[in-house]
This record gives C-alpha cells, structure tokens and sequence, in this order.
C-alpha cells in the first residue's frame, strides 16, 4: 500500500468528519487498562472498546479479524487455515508466531485464555455472547504479567432486561455455512446468556475444510450488600480440520489455491476438543474496599498431523504427528481501596498448565512409531499493585507494579541411545514498572503519556531442544524484557466525534528467534535488540443524514537494531518479519431508521511485509473493499434482520498473512477472492 492512497483514504474520511453531528455518543467505560471501571478518555494509555453490536452486526461471528480492524495498533490476519488460528500482533508484539497466539494476551470475562507459557488461542473467544471487547496496547499491557505486549479482553454480555431466544443462519462463498441459538433470561438477582453454533466451510484453498462447534454460556448471582457471582463455562470441539500450509513464492505465482507440499500426502489436519470453566466472586464492600476473587481450570486435547516428509522423521525429531492432552487451571485475587481521586489495587495470580506430548511419525495421514514422550508442566505465580491518583484537578498520574516468576519442567520418557534425555527445568522472573500520566487541558482534550517495562518468555516449544543435539532445555535461552513508551492525545470535537493520535516505542533486548533446524529439532537463540516504533490514529464519528465514519491508521517501523545470527550473518537494520510498516482500516455507514435499512463500506489495507529475518521474501501491500448492507424489522416481540456482504469486492489477488521464517520457505498464505455472504436472524422478547 502505498503512503499516497493511504493519504487520500485518511483525508476523504476526515473530511466527511467536518460535518456538524446532530446525535449523541455513549462514554465508553473500560475496566482492562486498571483493572476498575473508567472513562477510557480518562485512561493515560491506549484502550479501546469495541461493543459487542459492531462485532455481529452483518457478520461471521466466527473470527476475532472481523471485528477489531477498527482499533489500530492491532492487527489480526486471517490466514484462511482453521488448523493455524489467527495471526495477532499488537505493536509489532507477535508476529513471529507461526501457530497461536503469542505475545498478547487473550482474557474472557477476567478469566486467563493465555496459557502461563504465553501461547494462546483466539477460536476460544466468544464473539456472539461478547458485550464488549476491550483492547490494551502500550506500557500498562505489562501489568498482565508474561508475554504483555497487548491484552485483549473479551466482556460477556449482561443478562438482557428482558428475556429472549435468537437464531441465525448465514450461508456463502465455499460452501460456507454458521448457524446459532442465543438466549438471555433474567429474574431478580438472577440472570443468564448462553450460544451454541456450528460453522461449516470447505475452504478457499484445496484442502482447508473445517467444521467448529462452540458453546458458551454465563451464570450471574446477585447476593446479599451488592456482591456477586459470575459462572462462564465455554466448550470448542472442531475435528479433523484440514491445513493446506504455506505456499512457496514459485506455488502462490502458479496457483494461489492450491495446498502447500505434502498437504495433500501427509493429510496434514488437526483435532481440537476444549473445555473450560471460571467462577468469578465480587464483593464492592468488604475488608474497606471491594474485593474480587477468581478461580478457574479446564482441559485442551489435540491432534495434529504435519506436513513433514517421512526421511525428516527420524528419532531424534518429535515426528509429524502431535498428540497431547493438556490441563490448567488458575485462581487470581485483588483488592481495591479508595474513590475516583485516590485508589490502590493489590491482587496476585497463580496459573499452572501440565500436558503430556507425545509424537508420532506420520505416514500418509496414519500414525505409526512413536517419536516424542514427556510430561510439560508450567506455572507462574505474580503480586501486583496498581495506583491512581488525582494530584490537582487537571493532572492525575497512575501507576504499577507486577512482580512475574515463570517456572518450566520436562519430564522426558522417550530415551534411547540415538535421542537423548530431554528433561529439564528452567525458571524466568521479572519486575514490570509503569507509570503514566494524564493531563486535562480541557474536558475534550486530554494529553496524556507512559512508560515501563515488560518481558516475554520462551514458550515450551522454543525451550525444547539445544544446539548441536546435546540434550535438555535450552538453559541458555533467556527471557526476552522491552522498554515501552507512549505520548498522546484524546480529543472530543463536538458531542458526537472521537479521535485519537498516539506515538510509541519499544526497544527490547534478548528477542526470542530461529537459529535453525536439523534432524527435525528445531533451535532458537536470543537476539541482540530490537525497536518498535511508530504512530496510531483513529477516529469515530457520528453524522448527520444516519451516517457515521470510522478511520484506524497505523506506521509502525519494526526492525532489527543488533542481531548476529549463529551463522554470522548480520541482519541489523533489517526489517522484522510479520509487521507492516502501515496498516489503514476505513467505514463509512448509513443508516435509515424509517425502513430499518443500514450499509456500510469498508476499506482495509497493509504495505508489504517481510516474511523471513533477511527480508529477501516479500508478500506485496494490498487494498481491498468490503460492503455490506441489510434490512431490520420490529413486529411486535420480533426482531428480524437480513444482510448481505462482499468482501475483496474487486477480487483482488494478496496475501493475507505469512508465516515467519518457514523453514522450507513455505511462507504464504493467500486470502480469498471476491466471496459472499447471505444472513438472516430472528430473535424473540418474551
């Protein structure tokens, strides 16, 4: 993309900003920055909140990517393979990841989907009972302890004031089908929400079908002197999802449809069954303050079969079948004194995961010796303190402190005299400052900046194996710790506009990278530095007329400022893979409340990207447009609703995300064309 069509996109948009609005805005109120309810205006860090409307109005409501593009600083790609999830990165913060999600955290209703390794999984979110999603980027992300660099929580939807059942169906391109039921019941003190849905697609690419059930649902207890209790229970099953892997630059010139090498001979695929359960107790007066109080634990079995050939499965690699059965669990507490001019919170949090992994070869899509065997435990144990204080009436400064220690042990059980005994422990900690301040100069414009500290461990896949084939952890793999920094404004122009505009910077030391592989063990090494700098703008408007405007815009300059690999080779200056150095996201709607008929365009653009450390492969910048449009209707007690969208509206041919320095530079994953998609929902007060 190049910086003239992101000018022209920024000022078109802008401009439909000059209008005078003539309807009001609702304040938004988040509680992620610190951890209790305020104005994000009022906030001196970078938070936005997405509202649960925006994330299913005429929409899949099956990625995270769908709904989040409005925040910048974000990025989430949809690499179009289920078997891979979503590629999220915040602030450069991420990219590497070839599978999860790493480096951001992942929170439903204040309960941890981010394993104390810092890997997680955005197909858990539930994005059709979501309330709300709160996005934390910069300094204070590192008051959530290891792998911090943003934080994205997602808010259950509060018991509705009146009972009801929805239903939906929504059909497209692919033979892409999503279904659902959701209900909300209250009584009293009592109320509840729960989904259930199927999605069912065959993919864009050869080999990319995939089928995921999920099912949700949250409890609320009101008791006695304002306390409560929050009941979330959340359930994924999505079996033999198949992965059509990377493309090499010669396959995404000659057909970008086509399934990577071996996809197709090994019937590279992956099984997930997930469950899980959270209790979360509120007292608002208790011991001089409020308290809250969390407990939470769940089970993940996964299969995965790889597209590694068979003479790449020897004995001392883990093979190309991933079988492993995991267990976690966690509880966290905190206390908070104080009123709107001076506050402190303390809490601690313990979150402890054990798995046992097993490897098996693959051959032709069958399981056959085993090739892996060890039990995995992880725990982290951290303290916290976080202050705000109101110094004058024009300046309040607030601040943290988190306290992390990390703990890994392997246990391995498959020993033999060509594969050594890869048992070992390993144990990281950090203290993570933040101080930030906000400065009023007047009620619509707020100044306001921070800084601080946070760090990212290796994850248990990182930590495997050592160089030269010599045995245990790799003790020598250190954590990595950044320095982040902030400075910007908060602006109301008007009762109905909202804009932003937020510089930033994050040197970090001991990045966490490949330093190759052989014999099917993998090896990573400590960079030297690393900087992230750049600039996020973003705006919200209401208009006259039913139109509204939305404009997120991130430069973001990422690259490597020390780094000597095992080899030699000296990639300082060069650019880290993953991070586009501008990302634009654009939506001009209308809506006509006589008919109940609303559209929208959307424009959504990245320049290009590197793929690998060296940046000798690229995937190009690209611009695509989406529209989208439908129809509401209220008769009586029913709401109806119908839409219909396209996206990549002129069928444009990118990349939608690679994955980081693939090893058999395999690095592409390319997006759809031109698809389709037909909704209709129902929904029924009682």
């Amino acid at each position: 993309m190049k910086p003239h069509a992101v000018a022209r996109a920024c000022a078109l948009l802008l401009a439909c900003t000059t209008v005078q609005a003539q309807t009001s805005n609702v304040e938004s109120v988040v509680v992620t920055g610190t951890r209790s309810a305020e104005r994000a205006f009022d906030v001196p860090a970078s938070i936005d909140r997405v509202d649960g409307e925006a994330l299913r109005d005429q929409q899949w409501r099956v990625n995270l990517s769908e709904g989040v593009a409005r925040v910048p600083g974000l990025l989430v790609q949809n690499r179009q393979n289920y078997a891979q999830d979503l590629q999220v990165s915040s602030r450069g913060f991420g990219a590497r990841a070839t599978f999860g999600v790493r480096g951001v955290r992942l929170i439903q209703d204040g309960i941890p989907l981010t394993m104390p390794d810092g890997q997680g999984q955005t197909a858990l979110l539930d994005l059709e009972g979501a309330g709300a999603i709160e996005v934390l980027r910069g300094p204070f992300a590192a008051l959530y302890g290891n792998a911090s660099g943003g934080v994205i929580h997602v808010i259950g939807d509060d018991a509705p004031r009146k009972p009801f059942v929805e239903g939906s169906v929504m059909g497209g391109s692919d033979s892409t089908w999503r279904t659902g039921v959701r209900f909300g019941v209250s009584s009293g003190s009592f109320g509840a929400t729960g989904n259930v849905s199927r999605f069912e697609t065959n993919g864009s690419r050869d080999h990319s079908a995939a089928r995921r059930d999920l099912a949700n649902a949250r409890l609320r207890f009101g008791l006695d002197n304002g306390a409560s209790i929050v009941v979330i229970a959340n359930a994924l099953n999505q079996p033999d999802t198949q992965d059509p892997l990377g493309l090499t630059q010669a396959q995404l010139d000659a057909d970008p449809r086509q399934a990577g090498t071996n996809a197709l001979a090994q019937d590279t695929r992956k099984s997930i069954k997930h469950t899980q359960g959270g209790l979360v107790w509120r007292h608002p007066q208790l011991l001089g303050g409020a308290v809250e109080a969390s407990v939470y634990g769940g089970q993940r079995q996964l299969t995965q079969y790889l597209g590694l050939p068979l003479v790449a499965q020897g004995i001392t690699s883990s093979g190309g079948v991933v079988d492993l059965d995991r267990n976690f669990s966690g509880t966290g507490l905190q206390w908070r004194l104080g009123d709107e001019q001076r506050s402190i919170t303390v809490g601690l949090a313990y979150d402890r995961m054990r798995e046992h992994r097993q490897g098996f070869v693959n051959n032709a899509g069958t399981a056959g010796a085993l090739r892996r065997d060890e039990d995995d435990t992880v725990h982290s144990f951290d303290q916290f303190i976080i202050g705000s204080w109101q110094v004058a009436p024009a300046w309040k400064l607030t601040g943290g402190l988190r306290h992390s220690v990390v703990r890994f042990e392997s246990k391995d059980r498959f020993i033999t005299g060509a594969n050594p005994d890869d048992s070992g422990s390993a144990r990281y900690s950090a203290t993570s400052p933040v101080l930030g301040v906000l400065h009023q100069l007047s009620p619509d414009l707020h100044l306001f900046a921070s800084l601080g500290r946070g760090f990212e461990t290796p994850t248990f896949a990182e930590l495997a194996y050592r160089s030269g084939g010599q045995p245990g952890l790799n003790f020598d793999l250190a954590a990595a710790k950044s320095r982040n920094f902030e400075a910007g404004v908060k602006a109301r122009l008007g009762s109905n506009m909202r804009a932003s505009a937020v510089v930033f910077r994050a040197d970090t030391r001991n990045e966490v990278v490949s330093a190759g592989s052989s014999g099917g063990r993998t090896v990573y090494a400590n960079a030297g530095k690393t900087r992230r700098e750049g600039l996020e703008l973003s705006m919200d408007a209401t208009l006259p007329a039913g139109f509204n405007a939305t404009l997120a815009y991130t430069n973001t300059r990422a690259e490597y400022r020390d780094l000597v690999t095992p080899a030699g080779a000296d990639l300082s200056g060069k650019r880290i893979p993953g991070v586009p150095r501008q990302v634009l996201y654009g939506e001009l709607g209308w809506r006509h409340l006589a008919s109940g008929f609303s559209s929208a365009a959307e424009v959504r653009g990245a320049s290009r990207l590197s793929a690998n450390d060296t940046n000798t492969a690229q995937a190009p910048g690209y611009v695509t447009t989406v529209l989208r449009a439908g129809f509401e209707q209220r008769i009586g007690a029913w709401k109806l609703t119908q839409f219909a969208r396209v996206d990549n509206l002129f069928d444009k041919d990118y990349v939608g995300s690679v994955i980081v320095n693939e090893t058999n530079q395999r690095y592409f994953e390319p997006a759809p064309g031109r698809t389709w998609a037909l909704g209709v929902t129902g929904s029924y007060s009682f």
